[in-house]
């Protein structure tokens, strides 16, 4: 649990436009650590408040430091990971609850999401989209055309799919396992425990994308996450094209599509790496990726990339996930 006094709001921009049109909510330092949308939100806060910037339709919702506590602190969490097992919460029982039980509502009532993160390891930033249309108990969803354009028209070379439905695999194993009684154990094997903000903003009828910019301390990344809200902006025509010197990206540029397929958790502090994994380096089927602490290998099921590698990942948490090539079309 946090040591200090935690914060008593969230500070929320909103800009209406006189003229209806979508509802996108864009939103930042989710994890407080990961701040490269928060410099990318007041950048476009100043552009629209000098008139730099014109809203021509629709609603733009902004939340620059959506976990102000761990914000404060500059971690990754508060009292817990507020993009895992989001949800309105009755009786709130930390921060994390307190700030769902704000954000949730501002989620519902948007059409569009685009959520800024960033990661440990070096590496470019990469999209991250939803299911495809399905009618399914996991994750049912039907703007998949949509959510698509959307993460083709932020830019980047790679987009990566299969989050929940990869998590599902492993909450399934560690509800296996005993509990020590304690409420992160409880989150951690609970089966909403994979959901996050596009997660739940999709349960409630819209679509959106995580936007990872790119390692944490990355001078691209503020770049990357401002030209990606205006792209966001011009793509469901709320600003004009070309609107503070951002083009759109170019459609001719190759993009790798992944799949996630796999997650693995750390079980011990003395799990080990077998090198310094990036994000996106390649692996090989059979190829050792670590080794648990009781010198078992942990060893890669199939070829393709690993993804997430955290050499201080938690004992519980998730310690790097699997992707492979993905058959979706995107267009």
């Amino acid at each position: 649990m946090s040591q200090t006094a935690p914060p008593t709001h969230l500070r929320i921009h909103q800009f209406a436009g006189l003229k209806p049109g979508p509802r996108l909510l864009v939103t930042a330092a989710v994890h407080g650590n990961e701040v490269a949308g928060v410099g990318a939100i007041q950048r476009v806060l100043q552009l629209l408040d000098e008139g730099s910037l014109t809203l021509l339709q629709g609603t733009l919702t902004m939340i620059p430091i959506v976990n102000p506590l761990a914000h404060r602190l500059q971690r990754r969490e508060g009292d817990r990971n507020l993009n895992r097992n989001l949800r309105p919460t009755p009786i709130p029982q930390d921060f994390e609850d307190r700030i769902a039980n704000q954000l949730c509502p501002w989620l519902a009532a948007s059409d569009v999401l685009l959520d800024l993160h960033s990661f440990n390891n070096p590496g470019p930033a990469f999209a991250m989209l939803g299911p495809r249309n399905n009618n399914g108990d996991l994750e049912p969803f039907r703007h998949q055309s949509a959510e698509s354009a959307l993460a083709l028209a932020v830019g980047t070379t790679r987009i990566v799919e299969g989050w929940l439905s990869t998590y599902a695999l492993g909450l399934k194993r560690r509800a296996d396992k005993a509990s020590d009684g304690s409420r992160r154990m409880a989150l951690q094997q609970d089966p909403h425990y994979g959901v996050g903000t596009t997660e739940y903003m999709r349960s409630q009828g819209g679509y959106g994308i995580t936007l990872e910019c790119g390692q944490h301390e990355d001078p691209q990344g503020p770049e990357a996450a401002f030209k990606a809200i205006v792209r966001t902006l011009v793509l469901l025509g709320m600003v004009a094209p070309g609107s503070a010197g951002v083009e759109a990206a170019d459609p001719q540029r190759p993009v790798e599509l992944l799949q996630l397929y796999e997650v693995i958790d750390r079980e011990h502090a003395d799990d080990q790496f077998e090198r310094a994994w990036a994000s996106f380096d390649p692996v090989s089927e059979g190829q050792r990726i670590g080794t648990r602490a009781d010198g078992t290998p942990v060893l890669a099921p199939s070829g393709g990339r690993i993804v997430f590698p955290n050499s201080r990942a938690e004992p519980g948490n998730e310690w790097f996930y699997l992707a492979k090539p993905s058959d979706r079309a995107l267009t």
